[in-house]
């Protein structure tokens, strides 16, 4: 069994013991109505993306999301988040350190004591979601729980729908796919391009991610008979018809578009499995992008 198999299959049960926390989560948040602005590097700059705009879209405020190289230090944030799982990236660290001296920040990541620790005003540590993979899966869905959960989303429910995914079979013809890509609309583009990095990250393979309604802007020029397109929400059906008359396979998601990320990390898992790959040994990333100080 592989750290990535065990997991992720974890997901649901750690998301219910990580609502435990959802009083202390709220109690360090921005209030809202703050203009806040959210910082993440891969994984966790999606799980960024998908807060934003969750919480715009509950009225909470207006809401950035930057990866920790990009930050727009001058922008008047009321707050910032900071997401790390190891609490030692490089870009996020330097990120923190150029903010303005009187803008909080409130940090999210797997353990306490880390550099990024020492620097911000406000801390929540999820031990007990952390990971020992190479590749995130729990520690960022946990995150990402948390935050949409703050903001209004039902977790209990998402975690039902994940777990009935774990019991999922690779489908026959999975193995003949070589072209995988992820669509969705809100959160579920945030975490189609979540989904592609994982694909990625673990098969080293051909994955894309784009908002559902860009996708006939261009890309879906690209696929075919051995492609397959994984739309994670139930929005746009109107795209269907054109997808399967590529050719292309044509996986639609039912509404939650963070359970269906549980499926897709399941799907991966079944591939990694039939290819022969080792999902704990990606090649040339490591857990942690930690820079030297002449980069």
């Amino acid at each position: 069994m592989t750290h990535f198999s065990t997991e992720l299959a974890s997901q649901p049960s750690v998301w219910r013991q990580a609502q435990a926390l959802t009083d202390e989560l709220r109690s360090k948040l921005p209030e809202d109505g703050a203009r806040v602005g959210i910082l993440g590097c891969g994984t966790s700059l999606y799980v960024a993306q998908a807060v934003a705009i969750y919480r715009e879209r509950q009225g909470a405020g207006e809401t950035d999301a930057f990866p920790g190289s990009e930050v727009p230090i001058d922008r008047p944030w009321d707050e910032l988040i900071a997401i790390s799982r190891s609490g030692t990236t490089t870009e996020i660290i330097d990120a923190v350190k150029a903010a303005p001296a009187d803008t909080p920040v409130l940090g999210i990541v797997g353990e306490a004591g880390s550099p990024l620790g020492a620097l911000l005003t406000k801390e929540l540590d999820l031990p007990f979601a952390d990971e020992q993979s190479v590749v995130q899966t729990r520690f960022a869905t946990t995150v990402l729980t948390l935050l949409l959960g703050a903001y209004g989303w039902d977790v209990e429910s998402s975690a039902d729908r994940a777990e009935a995914f774990l019991d999922e079979s690779l489908p026959d013809w999975a193995g003949a796919v070589e072209q995988f890509v992820f669509l969705g609309r809100g959160v579920g583009m945030a975490l189609a391009h979540e989904a592609a990095l994982k694909f990625r990250e673990i098969l080293a393979g051909w994955s894309e991610g784009y908002a559902t309604m860009e996708y006939r802007h261009g890309p879906i020029s690209a696929i075919n008979e051995r492609s397959l397109v994984w739309i994670l929400d139930d929005q746009e059906p109107s795209i269907d018809d054109q997808i399967r008359a590529t050719g292309a396979r044509l996986i639609r998601g039912e509404g939650d578009p963070l359970a269906e990320l549980v499926r897709i990390h399941r799907f991966a898992e079944g591939l990694v499995e039939l290819k022969g790959i080792n999902p704990d040994q990606p090649p040339h990333i490591s857990r942690s992008v930690v820079l030297a100080g002449d980069r």
